[in-house]
């Protein structure tokens, strides 16, 4: 527990920085004028992590309506 604790405090308050992108596209979005490539990078970056968010939301929401539905239901 006690390491758990560590790390996670660790983890926390220390961090590294990262790069996401391999060296070509890394290369190519810095020395574009204009940035419109990484414009349209960061729009699909946010498309490509919204649609399993809203998938898992959805699923919640149908598992907790056909929930709800059954116990009112039987009530």
């Amino acid at each position: 527990m006690k390491n758990k604790i560590l790390f996670f405090l660790f983890s926390l308050f220390f961090f590294l920085k990262t790069n996401a992108q391999c060296a070509m596209c890394r290369a190519v979005l810095e020395n574009e004028e204009g940035q419109g490539a990484a414009k349209s990078i960061n729009d699909g970056i946010i498309y490509l992590m919204a649609i399993p968010y809203i998938l898992v939301f959805l699923v919640g929401f149908a598992i907790y309506w056909k929930y709800f539905r059954t116990k009112r239901v039987n009530k």
